[in-house]
């Protein structure tokens, strides 16, 4: 038994002494009782050296105290013993990482804690590892959240369980968004059944389309890895995805442009000898990839026999280091032929030996048929010359004729033979040849540097002169001087000129009437209004003031027709770019045109497709003065029935909407000899219609130059039921919506309401004087009246206006000026409101106006309810 017992100690020791593990026994204070050689290898001291520490004296200093608590806690017999990793201070100042399993041993007998067994292993280099893990998943992850490729996981099923940020920046999901998710639901349906006939390996990738988050699809390059298990089966595959949408596009342009140029590009890898050709090479040929075969020789069967050998030839001096440049022949099945041009340029590894050349492939079998023409052009060219109905002469570089045809000989009055070795300076006047030589060197027209020609009379025969290098060979020898009489065109057009100034003259002359009469027109119909407002009139008087109404407003749109044809055709009328809504614009012309259809018992209606834009920018006021007019004269001649108006989207592009209206009505027609005639200025429809001539003549006109002005067109189109139609086309923007911030209202828009006003007028005609006094009393406001400039700013300068209504042109001191100096005189706001009247309604009159300091504009002659809107905006009730 004793022997048993030796014998079991000494396989103890044994184990204790050579075990690979740290075996140690610690005193309850901390000493090093008993450590075995294991322990002294992994912490770096000799056993003696350990047994003169403490544990916590070549304790790692961050790592003293990290077990005193479960320490207690085995002191305590809370536990039997616990597990720690620490660092701990080699002999040689080294740092080591050390797994230690701590148990405390207690008396048998009465259970009083004796010492602390430790089993000690080193765990440095597994530490490094992890450390080293942890920094390389530091670095994916910064370089997962800031790469500009989306990386992504998915199970075996094709299930998202993981994806980088980067994805929010190219297809604008969150990754927590799609995550759960099939991959398959992002690709475009199209492409998804490509995907799934194809066969991939472990590393591959594939480009498709990949839908954004907005609903559109964007090309996606994604390279993808499959990861397997030790028995080969999927785990997870990882992707990593760029937006290739850019250059996708780059490729299709390219192919494209390759296509419209009958251009196709080849590879020849020389040391297996094989043929790569792109897309456009099949198609230059006509032939599916199984025709052309992946050899040289493959390719020289399909060339013309003649052309085979040259062909091979270059294949071979390519090999050698030369550029390909040849044109081929391919005979089609059909026997016609086509012509390419073959180009390659080798290229070398780094012992200079040739490794592959690269080229292209380009159809030029039409610039070769006008090659094959131009042969027969040139033959052709004598008898072009001696026929042609201009004078040619062909010169040498110094200016002496060589040749010349029969018109030349008619111009100058030479023959040929007479003119050849003379210079052309003989019959241009005199100079040296040599200024005129940079110019004929240019293909163009000489018409300054050559406008006349002096004949053997003397006389001078205006010409218009073409000239033209002549190049033989690369070089240039000579040049064509090719010259049109022109002395009757010049006649013709001293006329024209002639006759458009006088056209000119015409319609500034009725600008201006229609400007002088707008000043008496203000008193005739201001006072016309004053005196219904003012007086009690009988039904004969009431009678009496209603025809000079009518009758003065039917001047007016004589005058308003005369003042927009005469301003159109001087080319003085610009269009409005404001806001418009074209429901509201059809919507107003028949408000205002509806008692005239109702005195009638007309029937109207209009339909405005929904396809056409609520908001537009445009003219309002011009589209309705068209709609005036067609509807008008839609009305006038309709007896029984009625008029529909409709309008659609006839067009539309990224800048502009084209909308077509078309007035339909059933009233007498129009005959279709009289259509050509109808937009013809000062011409009536009622001409042929034997009916009361009404108006100017100028309504159609007027609509035909302002639609043409808006972009379109403007025609009838004839039916064979009763009536007239008549279409008419603009275009028009679409209005982008304004911020929020910009809709701010003005300082003018949020003045208080008043009951009365205190206006200045400043007028210096009588008539118009009163009139104003009296639509301005009437509405509830206090006046005062100066007569000019002077007068109106000392008024302003010694008592507070809330309104001034100023005269453009007055004596003295005109209202732009004294708008100025009012402006100038308030600097910090306090100015009253300054509104232009003025019979002028020419283009830029209103800006003249606006850029002096005056707040708005009206034109005379002032019609109260102008008045009444022009308060109203600046002083709102």
């Amino acid at each position: 038994m004793a022997k048993a017992q030796v014998d079991h100690h000494s396989l103890f020791e044994h184990a204790y002494t050579f075990a690979p593990v740290g075996i140690a026994l610690l005193s309850l204070e901390g000493a090093w009782i008993k450590v075995n050689p294991a322990v002294s290898h992994i912490l770096g001291y000799s056993k003696e050296e350990l047994l003169s520490y403490t544990y916590k004296e070549i304790s790692h200093p961050e790592d003293v105290n990290i077990d005193e608590f479960k320490i207690q806690q085995l002191l305590e017999g809370a536990a039997i013993s616990y597990e720690t990793e620490k660092r701990y201070i080699q002999s040689n100042g080294n740092v080591i990482w050390a797994s230690l399993h701590v148990s405390l041993v207690r008396d048998e007998i009465k259970g009083t804690p004796l010492y602390f067994i430790i089993h000690l292993i080193d765990i440095t280099d597994k530490k490094a590892t992890q450390h080293k893990l942890l920094e390389i998943e530091k670095i994916y992850k910064v370089i997962s959240d800031n790469t500009g490729d989306v990386i992504s996981f998915s199970n075996p099923e094709g299930i998202l369980i993981y994806c980088s940020p980067s994805l929010f920046g190219l297809l604008g999901y969150r990754p927590e968004e799609i995550v759960g998710n099939s991959t398959f639901n992002f690709y475009h349906p199209g492409d998804l059944e490509e995907l799934k006939k194809k066969s991939f390996s472990d590393n591959d990738n594939f480009t498709c389309r990949v839908m954004h988050k907005n609903g559109k699809y964007l090309w996606f390059e994604t390279n993808f890895k499959i990861i397997r298990d030790n028995q080969g089966n999927i785990q997870k595959v990882v992707g990593i995805g760029r937006d290739v949408t850019k250059r996708k596009e780059h490729e299709d342009n390219l192919a494209e442009a390759q296509r419209i140029a009958l251009l196709g590009s080849w590879e020849l890898d020389i040391d297996h000898d094989h043929l790569i050709f792109s897309a456009e090479v099949y198609r230059i040929f006509n032939l599916s990839t199984a025709f052309i075969g992946n050899s040289p020789a493959d390719f020289v069967k399909l060339i013309h026999n003649h052309d085979q050998q040259s062909l091979m030839d270059s294949f071979e001096l390519a090999k050698n280091g030369q550029e390909i440049n040849v044109e081929l022949r391919y005979l089609q099945p059909e026997h016609s032929i086509k012509y390419f041009h073959l180009r390659g340029i080798t290229a070398k590894d780094n012992n200079g030996k040739p490794i592959k050349i690269n080229g292209t492939i380009q159809d030029v079998t039409e610039r070769k048929n006008i090659e094959l023409k131009l042969q027969e052009s040139i033959e052709r060219y004598t008898s072009l010359k001696k026929y042609n109905h201009d004078a040619i002469f062909s010169l040498d570089l110094e200016g002496n004729i060589i040749n010349a045809n029969v018109v030349a000989e008619q111009i100058t009055g030479f023959p040929v033979d007479e003119m050849a070795g003379s210079n052309f300076l003989k019959f241009i006047g005199t100079g040296h040849f040599k200024h005129f030589k940079p110019d004929l060197a240019k293909e163009g027209n000489s018409e300054k540097m050559i406008d006349k020609i002096v004949n053997k009379d003397g006389q001078i025969i205006e010409v218009l002169t073409t000239n033209a290098p002549i190049i033989i060979n690369g070089e240039l020898v000579g040049y064509y001087i090719i010259a049109k009489d022109i002395t009757d065109q010049k006649k013709l057009l001293i006329a024209k000129e002639a006759a458009e100034k006088t056209n000119l003259a015409k319609s500034e002359f009725l600008a201006m009437m229609s400007h002088e009469i707008r000043t008496p027109m203000n008193g005739v119909i201001g006072m016309t209004h004053l005196l219904v407002d003012t007086t009690e009139l009988d039904a004969q008087q009431e009678e009496y003031v209603d025809i000079i109404r009518k009758s003065g407003n039917a001047l007016l749109a004589i005058i308003n027709d005369i003042l927009d044809f005469s301003k159109i055709e001087s080319g003085k009328t610009d269009l409005l770019e404001e806001p418009l809504d074209i429901r509201e614009c059809v919507a107003e012309t028949l408000d205002i045109l509806s008692s005239k259809a109702a005195e009638k018992r007309l029937e109207m209606k209009y339909s405005v497709h929904a396809n056409v834009p609520r908001a537009l920018i445009g003219d309002a006021a011009r589209l309705k003065q068209v709609l005036m007019n067609l509807i008008g004269n839609a009305i006038k001649f309709t007896y029984t029935g009625g008029v529909a108006i409709t309008v659609e989207k006839d067009l539309q592009t990224p800048n502009l909407v084209q909308l077509k209206f078309i007035i339909k009505d059933t009233g007498i027609g129009i005959p279709d000899d009289k259509v050509k005639q109808l937009f013809q200025p000062f011409y009536q429809l009622e001409h042929f219609m034997t009916r009361k001539s009404e108006g100017t003549g100028l309504g159609l006109a007027i609509s035909k130059k302002l639609v043409e002005k808006m972009g379109g067109n403007i025609w009838i189109e004839q039916t064979d039921v009763p009536g007239s139609t008549f279409i008419f086309t603009v275009a028009l923007r679409e209005e982008i919506p304004l911020p929020a911030s910009m809709l701010s209202i003005s300082s003018k828009e949020k003045k208080f309401a008043v009951r009365s006003l205190k206006i200045l007028v400043a007028e210096d005609h009588e008539i118009n004087q009163l009139v104003l006094r009296k639509m301005l009393e009437k509405l509830g406001h206090t006046v005062t009246i100066v007569e000019n400039g002077h007068e109106a700013v000392q008024a302003v300068t010694f008592e507070a206006f809330d309104m001034i209504f100023m005269d453009v042109q007055m004596p003295e001191l005109n209202g732009l000026d004294a708008s100025r100096s009012l402006k100038a005189s308030f600097p910090s706001g306090g100015c009253p409101i300054i509104i232009a009247v003025t019979a002028n309604a020419l283009k830029g009159d209103r800006e003249k106006c606006l850029s002096a300091g005056m707040d708005d504009y009206i034109s005379k002659p002032i019609k109260r309810e102008v008045i009444t809107e022009m308060i109203t905006k600046y002083f709102p009730q």
